[in-house]
């Protein structure tokens, strides 16, 4: 079969648009609150919008690729993407931000539904997983800029810079006392001009592997009779719902207890927190090479509580270190936990992917709890609701039993000599 260097380039440029497009919610979290006059379980209902189409458009998104193919799917995502983002830009309400999320968050899930497939047809599956993990180090790469992004252009458009040619355009479509809608506008962008590469692109013909099919309704149905199938499920519910719970609170937690600018240092930090996400995939690498993949968990979940901790009852300072230290810490639980799942069973991986994936919607959940309960007792006291879904991710640790552990390098083989 013919490989496509650029259609993985393009699909690389995806994965870092994704990326982009979804992890600018938690800079945004402080001004929504104040420009819309928001309660935090208000706030909360926006992530999940975005998240929750995840748990709409996986199972629709796989029925539409058989029909219609991995180029039309991904044109209507981005015109689902340009539309969502459209429809906040011009109409910048509270009621038009959970409709403009939720269909942002429909078009990046038929992408994220696309892109794997088309990446082990166009890369060769010889090739599948240095792109994949490529693939992540984009995404992680993307996230670290997104919030930077956010910074700048807020920034740029709250002083005097009109003789910019591009801010010059904004300065008119910008309502002055919402200049984070220009980041909207920046997204209107991107995505039309995604929809003009790919509409110009050759695509591969991609024939989906066993492991990649949906599988009938009833082996979803027969999957969930397995008790092991039903807590990886809640594992990834939770790992997502932590993830987002941190990544999307810490702006207005730093803004709520420590009077931080949400704009500059708050957006500065989340960025951190992506990027150390990031660098602990790199170093996650190399210890999942050297230790069983449970103790590493167990280590790594543990630190993890431990930085949470820091950063909620900490000073300022202190703060500043520890949610990104959060994140370094979970960077690499993710694909233990999808690891030690698909490794648990012994046939269906494609249904069960699927039914793992649906746990994205662990980002909808999990936020939407803290806000409320941020409503009752305080952002503090409700961001200590991460410990129980942290613990449930520690517990995996103990109660795992893959078929097949990950292989590891023994250091010390051949040192001490042959015992016998």
């Amino acid at each position: 079969m013919k490989r496509s260097p650029y259609i993985v380039f393009l699909i690389m440029l995806t994965f870092f648009v994704i990326s982009f497009l979804t992890n600018v919610m938690g800079p945004l979290i402080p001004d929504l609150i104040k420009d819309f006059n928001l309660t935090l379980t208000l706030v909360a209902l926006l992530p999940f919008a975005f998240f929750i189409a995840y748990g709409v458009m996986s199972i629709p998104s796989g029925m539409m690729i058989e029909k219609y193919k991995e180029k039309k799917v991904m044109i209507a995502a981005f015109i689902v993407a340009f539309f969502g983002s459209l429809i906040l830009a011009l109409y910048p309400n509270y009621l038009s931000a959970v409709g403009s999320l939720f269909l942002i968050g429909c078009g990046m899930a038929m992408l994220q539904v696309v892109i794997n497939p088309l990446l082990r047809t166009s890369g060769g599956e010889e090739n599948f997983a240095f792109y994949s993990v490529l693939a992540q180090l984009i995404f992680g790469f993307a996230s670290f800029v997104s919030p930077l992004v956010y910074s700048k252009l807020v920034f740029a458009m709250g002083h005097d810079n009109q003789s910019n040619g591009l801010l010059t355009y904004l300065y008119k479509l910008v309502p002055p006392q919402l200049p984070w809608i220009s980041l909207y506008f920046f997204f209107v962008v991107i995505c039309f001009l995604m929809i003009v590469v790919i509409v110009f692109s050759k695509f591969p013909n991609v024939e989906l592997n066993q492991d990649e099919k949906a599988g009938a309704l009833q082996t979803h149905l027969n999957l969930f009779k397995n008790k092991q199938v039903v807590l990886y499920f809640l594992a990834v519910i939770c790992y997502i719902g932590s993830e987002q719970g941190v990544a999307n609170w810490i702006s207005q937690f730093l803004a709520t207890y420590h009077g931080v600018d949400p704009q500059k240092a708050g957006a500065e930090t989340i960025a951190y927190f992506w990027g150390l996400m990031t660098a602990g995939g790199l170093l996650g690498l190399i210890l999942l090479k050297l230790f069983d993949s449970r103790h590493v968990l167990i280590v790594f979940t543990g630190l993890s509580m431990v930085a949470l901790a820091a950063a909620l009852l900490g000073s300022t300072s202190v703060a500043f270190i520890a949610f990104p230290l959060v994140g370094f810490f979970i960077s690499l639980l993710y694909p233990i936990i999808f690891s030690l799942a698909l490794n648990s069973v012994t046939e269906h991986h494609g249904s069960f992917s699927g039914i793992l994936v649906t746990g994205i919607i662990g980002g909808a959940i999990v936020p939407l709890i803290i806000g409320w309960l941020g409503d009752q007792v305080g952002l503090k006291g409700a961001m200590c609701f991460l410990f129980l879904t942290l613990g449930f991710i520690l517990t995996i640790g103990f109660w795992a039993k893959p078929i097949i552990n990950n292989k590891t390098i023994d250091l010390f083989k051949n040192k001490a000599g042959d015992p016998a």
